[in-house]
């Protein structure tokens, strides 16, 4: 995800959001009345969508350069992102929100919302991309249970705008299509979710609660079904049902490997096989996952022969206990806003260095995520939850990632310390089909012309590598 792009915001915008329903930039609950949004009763684990308009000024003067929401009472949320109708138009510009906390009232300060988040995603010419069903996106904030919110998204005038069939005359400013914001509230784990019915057309009700994409999956799952071959891909790991999987010692990390890869080893690796202790992984089940919103198929690659490492640009303001909820909350966006089939990340790591299984279909598996743009078959993705462009990683959440990857590229027999060749799947750095040499834990920038997985974190890589090679006993 790039860095977003510093375009300031002058004087005017405050004037243009001086409307009457704009509350104090510091407020509590005795001076800002909260009656309920409308008559619907709040739904628990649901996304309310809504669409974006230009704001006073702009409106006057017929121009789309910066659209918005004014301040306003909503149904609780946890989570608020920007959603448009064309995936492969990028926003450029600027997008900041600011939320009202439902427990004292008091609104936080403008906050900057990742406007680059097209790289995470599936390679161009995948069944996922490919789906009809994919939007354009900022990535996800997380920003605690609030109950109001306020967005402006001003574009940059300096772009010329052009990207994939919109354009427009260089230096004049423009946004992308079907601005809406995306308003996500978890729910609680093992929590049962809307029924799937449709959100509410753009030009009806401004507060829309909405399923997947554009209605129910045609392929969508019963939630036993559904929670059962989650829990399934990973037998022999773990029983069925359970909410992790517990770490395991080398010699019987070792010994698990010949049992799942009985066959694929060569004799050299039967012999000693260079794997890391297997570490404690939460599982869909132990984060909350709602089976239901994915899609029922499970997809692989062949083998897992790299590890991406991204940061969620979700902010550093959570706590170790709300990791599920955030979770859920990426999970809901990435499915019901987004339109992927499932989570991105194969895995997810917390500043407390607690690891997450994230798309579904087996952690010890090739699972095939939507990850690195143009390089997602036989890599996997590992997502640390927190934004790193200024703030450093905890050391413990780095001392996961090595831990992780020691285990995983060891089932498939592969050195972190070495490198590997991908084929690009196509991109902005690589053009399809160029066999790329990489480092075989890569941050996300190396892969795409991205600030992802952030400077602080980036740097530590080669930390990574060197601590996962010594898990691995080499």
């Amino acid at each position: 995800m790039r860095g977003f792009l510093a375009s300031s915001i002058g004087v005017t915008c405050a004037a243009a959001l001086a409307l009457p329903l704009t509350p104090p930039a510091v407020a509590t609950a005795a001076t800002v009345p909260r009656p309920a949004p409308n008559a619907e009763v709040f739904v628990p684990g649901s996304t309310q969508s809504l669409p974006l308009a230009p704001l006073a000024a702009d409106r006057a003067l017929g121009s789309t350069a910066e659209q918005g929401l004014p301040a306003r009472d909503v149904h609780r949320f946890s989570m608020v992102g920007v959603v448009w109708d064309n995936p492969d138009t990028e926003l450029h510009g600027r997008v900041q929100v600011r939320a009202r906390a439902a427990t004292t009232g008091a609104w936080s300060g403008w906050q900057d919302v990742e406007t680059h988040y097209a790289e995470d995603g599936a390679d161009p010419d995948a069944a996922e991309r490919a789906s009809g069903r994919v939007r354009g996106a900022t990535a996800p904030l997380w920003v605690g249970d609030s109950d109001g919110v306020e967005v402006r998204v001003r574009a940059d005038a300096e772009s010329s705008g052009e990207s994939h069939g919109e354009s427009r005359a260089a230096g004049a400013a423009a946004l992308p299509s079907g601005l809406r914001l995306e308003l996500v509230d978890p729910g609680e784990a093992g929590e049962p979710e809307e029924s799937g019915e449709p959100g509410a057309d753009p030009g009806g009700p401004v507060t829309a609660r909405h399923a997947p994409v554009d209605g129910p999956r045609a392929d969508a799952l019963s939630a036993e079904s559904a929670a059962s071959a989650a829990s399934a891909a990973n037998a022999g790991l773990a029983p069925l049902g359970a909410l992790e999987i517990p770490a395991l010692d080398r010699a019987r990390t070792e010994r698990e490997l010949l049992v799942l890869r009985a066959g694929e080893l060569t004799e050299q690796q039967k012999v000693k096989p260079f794997i890391g202790p297997r570490p404690r992984i939460v599982t869909r089940r132990g984060w909350g996952a709602n089976e239901k919103l994915r899609e029922k198929k499970f997809v692989y690659t062949k083998k897992v022969k790299a590890a991406f490492v991204h940061h969620t640009a979700t902010g550093n303001g959570y706590r170790c206990s709300q990791v599920p909820s955030v979770i859920r909350g990426i999970y809901r966006y990435h499915v019901s806003s987004m339109g992927w089939r499932d989570i991105g990340y194969n895995f997810l790591v917390d500043k407390c260095g607690k690891i997450y299984e994230g798309r579904a279909g087996g952690v010890a598996k090739p699972v095939l995520g939507a990850h690195t743009l143009g390089f997602n078959t036989n890599s996997m993705g590992i997502a640390v939850l927190g934004t790193f462009g200024a703030s450093r990683p905890s050391s413990a959440a780095v001392k996961a990632v090595a831990r992780l990857t020691a285990w995983k590229l060891g089932l498939f027999g592969v050195n972190p310390r070495g490198k590997t060749y991908l084929k690009s799947g196509g991109g902005n750095l690589y053009r399809k089909g160029k066999k790329v040499r990489l480092n075989v834990i890569s941050g996300h920038r190396d892969g795409f012309s991205t600030a992802c997985p952030g400077w602080q974190l980036y740097r530590k890589l080669g930390s990574a590598r060197s601590s996962a090679a010594r898990y691995q006993g080499r």
